[in-house]
């Protein structure tokens, strides 16, 4: 599973995602490894930029933000993404998911 979360620091998930700059994206199979960090063109101005976010991450499975508007919750749906809320260390953000998606599966 590639799990995705937006960061302004790579150390916290700590934005909304239609702000989120950078993505950071993680592989979860016995264990959570980074893979890469990904930068996003936003306009510091402009709303409604969930969409740029949600096409850097057509390859993932989850991501994870702060917060995010229906847009996004729309065109994350037509992609297949699953948008999570969630917000802290990226560490604890991504044990806490991997931790219920396991609890859910059994």
């Amino acid at each position: 599973m590639r799990l995705a979360v937006v960061s302004s620091d790579g150390a916290n998930v700590d934005l909304h995602l239609g702000k989120g700059k950078s993505i950071y994206v993680y592989d979860y199979g016995d264990e959570i490894r980074f893979v890469e960090q990904r930068d996003i063109e936003i306009e510091e101005d402009s709303k409604h930029q969930g969409g740029k976010v949600i096409k850097a991450c057509s390859d993932c499975d989850v991501l994870i933000s702060v917060q995010y508007g229906f847009k996004s919750k729309v065109k994350a749906n037509e992609v297949g993404l699953k948008l999570v809320m969630d917000e802290g260390p990226i560490d604890e953000v991504l044990k806490r998911y991997v931790d219920h998606y396991n609890f859910m599966k059994n």
